[in-house]
């Protein structure tokens, strides 16, 4: 059953592409009791509709307290709230809930459907409220999600609010006389220098705290407001940043005026024009530079071996591993993937992460392959098409070289 917090988290506002995405209700989640979880909860006996105490707001939202809170603050749409709660339909039945798996879920309230978002503010920590959320604060008619009014329990076991969003600074509508601006029209001012030395690269990812505005003064995202630094490769966001941030030292806050042709290029539900960034470069981690193309990357040499399916290798490194891999085993690998005119496509190392995958569910060449190999080995590769993508629209295509270091096997 899919939980209420993922289908409100994809019913809630688009996503930045520099943000990391919400995780799910499973990972925010804390047990919530040590006795086995009930399967079912049955429905309010007031299911099919408010009664006649439950209050109304302006917006349509009904809701009756159930048992009263702790008094005190109460969250903000931006707060970070932890919850248990059960979701009925005005039938009676139970379509999600946090108590029969135990565990409360953890969200943002900007993150959720519009009656949620509401009605969790009226609350205060310890308090338990039902709510009757009509459709429009709902899905809407969505397909594939509860339709008509909704029904929840929710009790609000505590929240957090995050940092107020920094004000759009005073030359936000435009570089004043003293930025400097770099060949391809980006502007930028240094506000703070911090104390590193080195610069990060275009492939390197780096973790920041920024604000964004558009040059109306209107903020449109901050990691700073969801008080988490983001992390990402420099060479997978828009191109201001790719060249802006690489300028910057570890600890060093600038302010950058991207324009449109270096940000979203006018792309339909991003930002539009000018956007100004204030920046702060937490830090950054550089992966190794790619390996360079093997000589014999166009063709197997005379002393490859060949197997009887066409395959050819070469042992470029022995191990001091014994066992080999069965097709149905899991492994560990590093490698890096070149077509043979000498175009590396793809490489674990560049991106200094192992790979992980069982061998019964990649490219026949790798599946025939590896099973060669024992770990603590690096082999070549050089696989024919019909043991590659064999033509596959968007694969790379012809024959394929890999360098594969193969360094661990689980059952």
């Amino acid at each position: 059953m899919k939980t209420f917090l993922l289908m409100a988290l994809l019913a809630g506002c688009d996503e930045q592409p520099e943000t990391e995405p919400a995780d799910d209700a499973a990972a925010n989640a804390t047990n919530a009791s040590e006795a086995p979880p009930p399967s079912v909860i049955d429905a309010p006996s007031d299911v099919a509709a408010p009664p006649a105490d439950a209050r109304k707001t302006d917006s349509g939202l009904a809701y009756k307290v159930v048992k009263p809170g702790n008094g005190g603050d109460h969250p903000s749409p931006r707060s970070k709230v932890e919850v248990h709660y059960t979701g009925w339909t005005t039938d009676g039945k139970m379509f999600d809930s946090s108590v029969t798996r135990g565990q409360t879920a953890s969200f943002g309230l900007n993150q959720v459907i519009a009656g949620w978002t509401e009605g969790l503010q009226l609350m205060t920590r310890g308090e338990k409220t039902l709510f009757w959320i009509p459709e429009e604060l709902a899905y809407k008619g969505r397909p594939g999600k509860p339709a008509g009014m909704l029904v929840f329990e929710v009790e609000l076991i505590d929240f957090e609010n995050p940092p107020e969003p920094p004000p759009a600074p005073d030359d936000v509508a435009g570089p004043p006389a003293d930025a400097q601006k770099t060949s391809t029209g980006l502007a930028y001012a240094v506000l703070s220098e911090g104390e590193g030395t080195e610069n990060p690269i275009s492939r390197s990812t780096v973790e920041v705290h920024y604000t964004g505005w558009t040059t109306d003064g209107k903020m449109f995202d901050s990691s700073i407001s969801r008080g988490k630094t983001a992390k990402f490769p420099l060479d997978r966001v828009i191109a201001g940043w790719t060249e802006g941030l690489q300028l910057m030292n570890t600890g060093d806050k600038y302010r950058f005026w991207i324009p449109e042709e270096l940000a979203y290029k006018g792309a339909r539900g991003k930002p539009a024009g000018m956007l100004v960034f204030d920046v702060e470069l937490i830090s950054f981690k550089t992966p190794p530079p790619p390996p360079p193309v093997p000589d014999d990357v166009a063709a197997p040499p005379a002393d490859a071996k060949k197997t009887d399916s066409g395959l050819a290798y070469r042992i470029l490194q022995k191990g001091e591993g014994t066992e080999h891999p069965a097709e149905t085993s899991r492994v560990k690998v590093h490698y890096t993937g070149w077509t043979t005119d000498g175009e590396m496509f793809d490489s674990s190392v560049v991106r200094d992460r192992p790979s992980s995958f069982g061998l019964n569910r990649v490219i026949a060449g790798w599946t025939e392959g590896v099973q060669l190999m024992s770990p603590g080995d690096t082999f070549r590769f050089w696989i024919p098409e019909e043991l590659a993508y064999k033509g596959m629209p968007g694969k790379p295509p012809g024959m394929l070289v890999f360098d594969v270091e193969l360094l661990e096997i689980s059952k």
